[in-house]
């Protein structure tokens, strides 16, 4: 009886002695219940390919022993269709999936896993799940392959990146957020690998991330500032000769407790890092691109609720202010200061300023689009005071160059702005920070930035009865909602509104004589007549 022949294999189950109970009867013998079965392929048949049909349990899968005459051999499991293990010679066992998926000509092999870290029971649910898949038409081998080369968030970044340094107006502000919240999380992971319920997960805990770390970072910076003056006390005990090195002197934001700072949520920065992931994955889906064909895991989250910031310089608060900004020992980061209230523009826009783009004149600084936030070109008016220190800067700057004409391109380049700068490679003042810090403390200012400078102008034109057209044209706003804010922080005009009401009401009920308002156009103010 032939068992193995080349096109039809029998179907053969053999019995080995780790198949019987552990008891047998008394003077049994193995021969006898094996005499008539069927024994494991030889190594002849081996080479023929020869594949054994058993049932895939853990005790028979642990008898099998590795072959000898080939490398590897296969068998066949007898209740799951498709499902085989693989052993090789040196006893490695891996369990695969062989099937075709409808219409298609070539049949597809699964690795699935070895065992025993796949067991039989999971080997046959996932053999049934890829038989399921087959049969609707779509091959599991293609979608592998596809799986395999398809890029991870870095790879996108890479490519996004670029993209934003061609088209953003500050590439820098989306880098930092990636660096930092979202490559350290997704940016190993395929494109395909995250899910909704992940990412919405990462934005609940992002908050809580953001703040340890910001504490992380000022722990940090207590340390180096409190190493640096333990440096210097000892450099000053040692010191001999020449001047002592200049102490570090602790003020009172050193020691200051987290409550009296302003509050920091996290949350702004959560909400940001969401919507840069959720820009990477529109950029994926572009159809000019095709880089990805799925859903967008990171649309559709509820973010948090922002608060829009309010602080501007108020009445009480101008004299100090200006007290300490005539204090201010360098001369044009005093005026680039005083340039940014007055002309209230952004600081990348004051800092950069160029006399190429002033005309003293007509009293104009004009600002292309390709440097605003809105992609619109801008004309600031310049009102007296400004066109004042201007022209005195113009004519500083003229004498200088009189004495000092630019010879190299780097000279050349920092003579062409306002506030130049030796320190900078880009020729004009970058950063204002120290010197704000300073003035804030001499005036005893709390909580205010040098953008609130640009919203103090906005809010005193809303005090003195400037429509929001008229602030959204003077600030560059192009959505106009962007300047309703200045309509809720002045108080004067509501409070004047409940006053007239109130008077009215009073008049009604005969309580209060009405009185008669006349305007005085000299003044344009209005007095009281009985």
């Amino acid at each position: 009886m032939e068992l193995y022949g080349r096109k039809e294999l029998r179907k053969v189950t053999p019995i080995f002695a780790y198949l019987l109970p552990r008891r047998y009867p008394k003077g049994f013998q193995m021969n006898e219940l094996n005499q008539n079965l069927p024994a494991p392929p030889s190594s002849v048949e081996q080479k023929r390919g020869s594949t054994a049909v058993i049932d895939f349990t853990v005790e028979n899968i642990q008898g099998i022993e590795p072959p000898t005459a080939v490398d590897r051999v296969e068998y066949k499991d007898s209740k799951e269709q498709g499902l085989y293990l693989r052993v090789t010679k040196t006893g490695v066992k891996t369990f695969t999936y062989v099937g075709r998926a409808k219409g298609a000509a070539r049949v597809e092999r699964i690795t699935i896993g070895k065992y025993p870290i796949v067991k039989p029971a999971e080997a046959r649910k996932q053999a049934r799940e890829l038989s399921g898949h087959q049969a609707s038409g779509s091959s599991v081998a293609a979608e592998g392959r596809s799986r395999r080369q398809e890029m991870t968030l870095s790879e996108l970044w890479s490519k996004y990146y670029d993209h934003l340094k061609a088209t953003a107006k500050r590439p820098d502000t989306f880098f930092l957020t990636w660096t930092t919240y979202v490559a350290p999380k997704f940016g190993t992971r395929k494109l395909s690998d995250l899910q909704f319920t992940e990412i919405e997960r990462w934005h609940r805990e992002l908050p809580g991330v953001i703040l340890a770390r910001r504490e992380e970072l000022a722990t940090s910076a207590i340390l180096k500032k409190e190493k640096k003056r333990l440096e210097t006390e000892a450099r000053r005990k040692i010191r001999k000769h020449g001047p002592s090195p200049k102490p570090v002197v602790k003020t009172a934001n050193d020691s200051a407790q987290p409550d009296s700072q302003p509050h920091f949520t996290g949350r702004t920065a959560a909400n940001r890092a969401v919507e840069v992931l959720r820009a990477m994955y529109n950029f994926a889906k572009h159809p000019k691109r095709r880089l990805y064909s799925g859903d967008n895991p990171a649309a559709q989250h509820e973010l948090y609720k922002e608060n829009e910031r309010s602080r501007f310089l108020q009445r009480d608060e101008l004299g100090a202010f200006f007290v300490a900004l005539a204090g201010v020992p360098n001369e044009s980061m005093r005026d680039a200061i005083f340039t940014s209230l007055l002309a209230a523009a952004r600081k990348s826009n004051i800092l950069s300023m160029k006399w190429a783009d002033l005309n003293l004149e007509r009293e104009e600084w004009s600002l292309p689009g390709q440097f605003q936030k809105n992609g619109e070109p801008y004309v600031v008016p310049l009102v007296p005071e400004l066109v004042e220190l201007l022209v005195r800067r113009k004519a500083q700057h003229v004498d200088f160059l009189a004495g000092n004409p630019p010879k190299t391109k780097p000279e050349k380049l920092r003579a062409s702005f306002v506030f130049p700068s030796d320190r900078s490679v880009t020729g004009h003042i970058v950063s204002l920070a120290k010197i704000w810090e300073n003035l804030k403390k001499v005036a005893d200012i709390d909580n205010l930035r040098l953008h609130d400078l640009r919203r103090t102008m906005g809010s005193w034109q809303a005090k003195t009865g400037a429509s929001l057209i008229v602030i959204g044209k003077s600030l560059n706003h192009k959505d106009p909602s962007a300047t309703s804010i200045y309509a809720r922080l002045d108080l004067d005009p509501v409070r004047d509104s409940m006053t007239t009401a109130s008077s009215a009401m009073f008049e009604a009920a005969g309580i209060k004589p009405t009185a008669k308002v006349i305007q005085l156009p000299s003044t344009g103010r209005a007095i009281k007549s009985a």
